[in-house]
């Protein structure tokens, strides 16, 4: 998870472009593999934060401003 973010952050501050895809992939390939090898709590709970936080976004949009 470390390496992923170390690329990630790289791949947004490096001006080459061979280089910065490169970082992308790497960064994207280590979270593949991080996200094969974690126990299902880590993986579910990866999964519901995204869908949470839409739904809190959605509800917020719908209330009335008053």
């Amino acid at each position: 998870m470390a390496l992923a973010s170390f690329s990630a952050i790289l791949c947004f501050t490096v001006q080459e472009d061979v280089v910065r895809a490169s970082l992308g992939c790497v960064a994207v390939l280590s979270i593949l593999v991080t996200l094969f090898f974690a126990p299902w709590a880590l993986k579910l709970t990866l999964m519901a934060v995204p869908f949470g936080l839409e739904r809190f976004y959605r509800l917020n949009q719908n209330a009335p401003m008053d």
